[in-house]
């Protein structure tokens, strides 16, 4: 056995040193002819190249699944370590729900105690028609919007335009398919308000900027900026506690808020119907007077 191995190694001995001598030489041939035979037959070319694909697929695909399946597994890996610190955020929140929905509970209870003794008469149920702004500002309105809603979708004059964030207005003038919303900040706006923390009362006056005035408010009040403006509900213009904004400047002559609506994100405004008639129709001293 061993004179075998001996004498096939010294048989193959000159083919493999004549190989090592001129492999790349030979290498650099063998390219320079596929080149030749693909540019002198391009069909043959595309042909054994489609026949080699065809044959390696199989292997190729037989030997990315351990790869596919290694990927797999390690995206397995993060999606769970995802899931867990998910799980424990919204264990969290849900607890702190917990928290609240008791506090709600309580609230509810004396809620209903409170309004059982003092006769409470509970507000009607809201209604509402969602239309989309398809004009702005026209007649002697400057900053009012108009809204492809009217009196066909029950739109009454009076009722409050709203958005996610807060009131922006009031329906000023209807028709059969539009209605014309009057915006906070038009210098024909008055809005009776009150400073949610403090309960001091006042008008919010528009004055054709963006960030409308407050008026008549007690020589006493304390009044600083990021205080929230609610309506009051005064007057029967609107039911209490609508978000309006926040105050943003105060001065000896001057206070601005800053109304929670995003005028130039307006696109569509809720008509709000609490069951309160126009103000300015119910009492005539409310009526503003065209400038």
């Amino acid at each position: 056995m061993a004179r075998r191995s001996g004498s096939f190694s010294s048989i193959t001995e000159p083919f493999r040193s004549f190989w090592h001598r001129f492999a790349y030489g030979l290498l650099i041939l063998g390219a320079f002819a596929l080149m030749v035979l693909g540019k002198a037959d391009v069909v043959l070319v595309e042909r054994a190249r489609i026949a080699i694909a065809d044959a390696t697929t199989p292997i190729l695909t037989f030997l990315s699944h351990p790869a596919a399946t290694v990927s797999d597994l390690l995206q397995q890996g993060r999606e769970l370590r995802d899931l867990r610190a998910e799980n424990a955020r919204l264990r969290e929140q849900n607890e702190r729900l917990m928290q609240w929905q008791v506090v709600a509970r309580r609230l509810e209870a004396e809620n209903r105690t409170l309004r059982s003794l003092t006769d409470f008469t509970p507000e009607p149920a809201a209604t509402f028609v969602t239309g989309r702004v398809i004009g702005d500002s026209g007649g002697p309105f400057v900053r009012s919007v108009l809204i492809n809603a009217g009196t066909r979708q029950a739109v009454a004059k009076g009722q409050a335009a709203m958005t996610g964030q807060g009131l922006a207005g009031r329906v000023a003038e209807v028709g059969y398919q539009h209605a014309r919303v009057l915006l906070l900040t038009d210098l024909n706006s008055r809005i009776p308000v009150v400073i949610e923390s403090s309960r001091d009362r006042a008008i919010l006056a528009g004055d054709n900027s963006d960030r409308p005035r407050l008026l008549y408010l007690d020589g006493n009040a304390k009044i600083s900026p990021g205080d929230r403006v609610v309506t009051s509900g005064h007057a029967g213009a609107f039911p209490p506690g609508l978000p309006v904004g926040v105050v943003i400047s105060v001065s000896d002559h001057d206070i601005r808020v800053k109304p929670f609506v995003e005028w130039h994100k307006l696109e569509y405004l809720r008509l709000v119907n609490f069951g309160i008639r126009d103000a300015a129709e119910s009492d005539p001293g409310l009526r503003i007077p065209a400038p």
